[in-house]
């Protein structure tokens, strides 16, 4: 191993160390400008809390925009075997260390000025992607996820949380009177029924919507009957949102429907030269590059509708490991994925 893969690798594993659930980035984010400027970056902390590098100038923008929060979990971070054990090595700081340690081996491209993003709170309301997207309008913008490093994302569906409320008078259990909790089963069970109707001539999950019940709680004071339910929902590009929250608030009835965390699905063109870039750099690092879409959501949601240019997430990792007690990161992937985006800054 040479001197420049120890300094990547490090890298890495420092940025994984540093603890940085959603809204406690402030270590990482100091940790990445010191390092960045390091590097030669012009970097800094933005008024969201973003740490931002740039290098280069010229007529063109590009944006290579991660994030450094993670979801809550301890892991303890150690290397066996090849691999990095820790939260967020695979979501998403291996993608954000991948993007730091190929700009510092590559360079901006030719007459482009290059924008490295860590942003805060992707994990919670993607804060910091939303404090950036009117700031900048790139010509080119890669996200940060893991997508394996043969692989390029285009596209993430959408998804949006409900909060079904219910209130009445209480009712003797003899009577024939439903309870608030049995209604609000009901509505679930036709929410459902509703769904695989929907889904029932799609053949690939990125066109399905898949309500997910996240939570149900219901109280009796002996008085006033009450429940609340908290419900996700995945939606596909097509869907009309607007008319599928009316046909939800028509199957409540007399219950309350709330929307809210809402992103739209997004996808990105197939054939852009960012695409053809990571085609060739892929095969050039003796991979076989596949395009995917995914069923979760990612700051591509936020920032994709308002730049309209050519854009895919790309990262080291399986993003099947994001959020789980095994979380972890082969670091022969991570080196891979470095030598592929060096490529693509390099020829794009």
């Amino acid at each position: 191993m040479n001197q420049d893969h120890t300094a990547e690798i490090t890298r890495l594993r420092q940025m994984v160390e540093i603890r940085s659930f959603s809204g406690q980035e402030d270590e990482i984010g100091q940790f990445l400008v010191d390092e960045m400027t390091r590097l030669g970056f012009r970097a800094f902390r933005d008024e969201a809390g973003n740490a931002i590098g740039e290098i280069g100038e010229g007529s063109r923008t590009m944006v290579l925009l991660g994030h450094m929060d993670t979801v809550p979990g301890n892991i303890p971070v150690r290397v066996e075997d090849g691999i990095l054990y820790g939260r967020g090595s695979v979501d998403a700081k291996g993608p954000l260390a991948t993007f730091i340690s190929a700009a510092a081996r590559s360079g901006a491209p030719a007459d482009t000025r290059l924008i490295i993003i860590g942003a805060v709170e992707e994990e919670a309301t993607s804060r910091g992607a939303r404090a950036i997207r009117d700031r900048y309008q790139p010509d080119f913008t890669i996200i940060g996820e893991p997508s394996g490093w043969e692989h390029i994302t285009l596209g993430y569906k959408g998804s949006m949380y409900l909060t079904y409320s219910l209130a009445g008078e209480n009712a003797h259990t003899a009577g024939a009177s439903a309870s608030a909790p049995e209604t609000a089963i009901a509505f679930w069970n036709t929410l459902s029924q509703w769904a695989d109707q929907f889904n029932s001539e799609k053949k690939r999950i990125f066109d399905l919507v898949t309500p997910t019940l996240v939570a149900i709680n219901s109280n009796n004071d002996g008085i006033s009957d009450n429940v609340t339910m908290r419900i996700n929902v995945r939606w596909p590009l097509g869907l009309d949102d607007e008319a599928f929250v009316n046909t939800l608030r028509e199957m409540a009835g007399d219950a309350e429907i709330r929307a809210d965390s809402f992103e739209v699905p997004y996808r990105g063109e197939k054939r852009t030269p960012l695409t053809s870039a990571f085609l060739r750099s892929i095969r050039q690092n003796d991979g076989q590059p596949r395009f995917k879409v995914k069923t979760g959501t990612s700051d591509m949601n936020v920032v994709g509708p308002a730049w309209n240019c050519p854009i895919v997430a790309y990262g080291p990792g399986d993003s099947q490991l994001d959020h789980t007690p095994n979380e972890h990161i082969s670091l022969d992937e991570y080196l891979k994925a470095i030598d592929v985006l060096a490529g693509v800054l390099q020829t794009i």
